[in-house]
């Protein structure tokens, strides 16, 4: 075998070899993202009806259920709408 065909060979075992390993490093990223963990929940204004996540959202216990708000008016307006129906 001339060297030149050497070579060739040489390169095609290469690219075989990275075909069948995949060639893909494992980012930190990616060893977590396979886990299954939720990193948050997103939770709907009773309101305005926005999407807001549940840790940045506020809270309001009311009549033993728990109500999350984007801002302070929403929940200010929920309360009026509340006290104004009894």
């Amino acid at each position: 075998m001339t060297p030149l065909r050497l070579i060739i060979l040489a390169v095609l075992l290469y690219i075989f070899y990275r075909l069948l390993v995949g060639g893909k490093k494992n980012t930190p990223a990616e060893k977590g993202a396979g886990t299954g963990q939720i990193q948050d929940v997103l939770v709907e204004d009773p309101v305005c009806h926005t999407y807001v996540p549940k840790a940045q959202a506020i809270q309001l216990h009311h009549n033993s259920t728990m109500y999350y708000f984007c801002s302070q008016k929403c929940c200010k307006t929920f309360l009026s709408e509340k006290g104004s129906e009894k």
